[in-house]
């Protein structure tokens, strides 16, 4: 059962390390862009535009828009 148990707490460190791996291969490619202004600009507008997209996507098809 100890073995069971030790088994088990292993899992959220490897969906850390996942998760962690997926976002730094993820921003990896994006790091040059920052080091000029002018395409800083346009990636952090095109990030903050695809969180608004997002957002305003799941707000009409879960219905949770103020009517």
């Amino acid at each position: 059962m100890e073995e069971f148990i030790n088994n088990i707490s292993r899992y959220p460190r490897y969906f850390v390390s996942i998760t962690l791996g997926v976002f730094l291969n993820a921003i990896e490619p994006l790091m040059p862009l920052l080091q000029r202004p002018a395409t800083a600009i346009a990636l952090v507008g095109a990030v903050v535009a695809g969180f608004a997209f997002l957002s305003f996507t799941l707000r009409a098809m879960l219905g949770l828009g103020t009517v």
